[in-house]
């Protein structure tokens, strides 16, 4: 069982899965979205391999807690993903989809790329993978914890 974090933009996807024991997460691609059958089709792809049982996307709150325009983007995008888990005969068992609070992940990914002196047009190249693995990090955490 592994867990697979999601940070959901307008122009790409940062994906980030767990390790078998659900202790660390690891960054494992950038998607630049093209169209929404290309995007849900890689991330079945990577469910499959990495015989993935939970996603946890990040929610955009707004610092007040409240949700914005991003979140219902975020909203829409993983309801058409989950539509498509549930109808695809490519993906093995029910997939659970969660939320995680990712107010500052990106943010706090292009600091720490800027903090190890990464140039700005590598930065674009991670940065989304980056916080989907900040993002799922805080997942286990707490799970870990609770």
């Amino acid at each position: 069982m592994r867990v697979m974090g999601l940070d959901v933009g307008d122009r790409t996807i940062g994906v980030a899965i767990s390790d078998a024991l659900l202790i660390t997460a690891q960054g494992k691609e950038t998607i630049f979205r093209q169209s929404l059958k290309q995007d849900i089709d890689r991330l079945i792809e990577l469910i499959n391999e990495y015989e993935v049982t939970k996603i946890v996307a990040g929610m955009p709150y707004n610092m007040n807690g409240t949700l914005g325009p991003q979140s219902e983007k975020t909203k829409q995008f993983m309801d058409k993903l989950e539509k498509k888990l549930i109808y695809s005969d490519r993906i093995k068992g029910k997939i659970l989809i969660e939320y995680w609070d990712e107010r500052m992940t990106t943010l706090s990914a292009t600091r720490m790329l800027i903090d190890a002196d990464m140039r700005r047009d590598k930065r674009k190249e991670v940065v989304d993978k980056l916080a989907a693995t900040l993002i799922l990090q805080g997942y286990l955490d707490r799970n870990r914890t609770v």
